[in-house]
């Protein structure tokens, strides 16, 4: 990736002396007239088009104004934000525009671009063109490029006279990965990628079979006035200012279920923690028939020698333990979950060069062991707070849920007691700019810090924190939202001394039901085992309680 990039640079940068060789020698220029629509974004993203619903605005960093643009660039999209203006042929404009970032450009489409490769403060980039002797539109842009992070833009000026009004008659692409997020009775939630127009798109319409049942600006809609038991068609249209009408999405067959059953998520699992790299790894059955527990999430897939997955990086993805502990639980009428990544070692979203990689690791795992669901523990400043890293796991579970239909994906991460932290609401906003899918969010309530932290408050606090957030970037009600949470607990001490008693857990169990989340898990079975007083322990929860007491009340989750 860095030396595509370098690569790259160093095109742009050649192309760039080469524009400014060629307008040099234009004569002629326009009275100064800024001539672009919302030029400053006050007015959000009016009049601009960014690929694939990357573009945002925001009200810090700013240059002028109250707002800026955000172009959020990914390992797959640089955030190409355009508009396409009406000018005069034969006259030279200047275009300008102050940004902030790595690598942003600024350009005009067929007539030179300049750019930057890093501006820790705001910096006015600007290029002068010459339109041909037959033209009337221009269409200017900013990008940043590929994984190098969210670029700003702000106060982007084309001065020059304006010409005729532009005739528009580009219809704009049809709208990517229609999904349904969520399912009742009698109602569907749908989403969708956003569609590119050389003016802008204005709109979308949602077709049930062949009529229009809404019209959204955004890429989120919910159809209401279903019958339970029904199955459903959908696809959904983009519509321009001019009229222009684009090709359908992809059509999606939705099946509703009965009105006595169903949720809107669809996926309940209680599933805690079982590790066979320490702690004296217990017998899954034995755990079992003690508990009444069915499903274990086992950890930890890790990356041995470059992009491969193993155990651990040392035990073989096959012929081992780990698969041994699998045939037993299903074996005694139970699944597991392997999880991913963790707290330290060598994981395989750093190790992986891009998405399509790391999708292909996750894939030989599910393939292995013909899973029903996987689950990427995020942590630590490798993954969850290296934002290219992040995209990476994004964008291949977005391509492991288009080739495994049916999987399910969970993500977990910490969380402070209001909720995600900065690097969670990032990767709940990244996971619906990119259309990943992602079917659970798992916060994991413990390590704020304070030994004396209520956890039963505290985990309530967290978990409505990500509620509320899942509402505000996808568009959920309360119930919706809350059917793509879960909760990953540790069961009697935490590093940080907190304790979550059996008490505690059991209100918390209680709290997961009365409002029928989608997960509930614990770090771990090995330490579910009483040792009151024996502080921090791999093989114990250093409080007093029976064996496998946590687990026991796990498995009274049912959502």
């Amino acid at each position: 990736m860095h030396a595509l990039n370098r690569r790259a640079t160093a095109v742009g940068a050649a192309a760039l002396l080469l524009a400014g060789a060629a307008v040099a020698s234009v004569p002629g220029s326009a009275s100064a007239a800024n001539i672009l629509t919302n030029p400053g974004f006050e007015s959000g993203l009016t009049g601009w088009s960014c690929s694939g619903g990357t573009g945002s605005v925001v009200s810090t960093p700013v240059h002028g104004g109250s707002k800026a643009l955000a172009g959020a660039v990914s390992a797959t999209d640089n955030a190409k934000c355009a508009q396409t203006v009406a000018v005069q042929p034969n006259t030279t404009y200047t275009l300008s525009s102050w940004v902030r970032g790595s690598y942003v450009y600024l350009g005009v489409t067929g007539a030179g671009s300049t750019w930057t490769p890093a501006a820790s403060d705001w910096k006015q980039l600007s290029v002068t063109f010459t339109t041909g002797a037959a033209q009337t539109s221009a269409e200017v842009y900013l990008n940043g490029w590929f994984g190098q992070g969210t670029y700003y833009a702000d106060d982007v000026s084309l001065d020059g006279p304006g010409g005729g009004p532009v005739t528009d008659t580009q219809p704009p692409t049809a709208p990517t990965n229609l999904v349904a997020t969520a399912t009742t009775a009698t109602q569907v939630t749908l989403s969708w990628g956003a569609s590119t127009d050389n003016v802008g798109v204005t709109g979308y319409d949602v077709y049930r079979g062949g009529t229009l049942v809404t019209t959204v600006t955004g890429t989120t809609a919910t159809v209401t006035g279903l019958t339970a038991s029904t199955a459903y068609t959908f696809t959904v249209k983009a519509h321009d200012a001019a009229g222009n009408v684009s090709a359908a999405s992809n059509s999606l067959a939705v099946t509703t279920p009965s009105s006595g059953g169903g949720t809107p998520g669809g996926f309940k699992q209680a599933a805690p923690y079982l590790y066979n790299g320490w702690g004296n790894p217990p017998s899954p059955t034995t755990v079992m028939n003690a508990s009444g527990i069915k499903w274990f999430t086992l950890a930890f897939v890790l990356a041995q020698n470059g992009c491969n997955p193993t155990w651990d990086s040392q035990r073989p993805l096959l012929n081992g333990v780990d698969q041994q502990t699998i045939n037993a639980v299903r074996a005694a009428g139970g699944d597991v979950v392997p999880s991913f990544g963790g707290w330290s070692g060598n994981k395989l979203g750093p190790a992986c060069a891009d998405a399509t990689a790391l999708a292909g690791a996750y894939q030989k795992v599910i393939d292995a062991y013909q899973l029903k669901a996987i689950d990427i523990d995020i942590e630590n400043t490798d993954e969850f707070e290296n934002y290219t890293v992040q995209d990476r796991i994004l964008g291949a579970l977005k391509i492991v849920k288009q080739k495994n239909p049916g999987i399910r994906t969970i993500v977990t991460f910490g969380t402070a007691t209001s909720g995600p932290t900065a690097d969670g609401n990032r990767l709940i906003e990244q996971s619906k700019a990119l259309g990943a899918d992602i079917d659970v969010f798992t916060i994991m309530p413990f390590d704020f810090g304070n030994a004396s932290t209520d956890m039963y408050a505290a985990t309530v606090s967290a978990a409505n924190g990500l509620k509320n957030k899942l509402k505000s970037v996808y568009g959920w009600d309360d119930a919706t939202a809350y059917s793509h949470l879960g909760i990953s607990g540790m069961n009697g001490l935490s590093d940080n001394k907190e304790t979550t008693t059996i008490a505690n857990w059991t209100a918390i169990r209680d709290w997961a039901n009365a409002n029928h989340i989608a997960r509930l898990a614990f770090w771990s079975v090995n330490r579910d085992r009483g040792c009151a007083g024996g502080g921090l322990q791999e093989t114990c929860s250093g409080i007093a309680q029976n064996d496998w007491q946590f687990s026991t009340i796990t498995a009274g989750f049912t959502g």
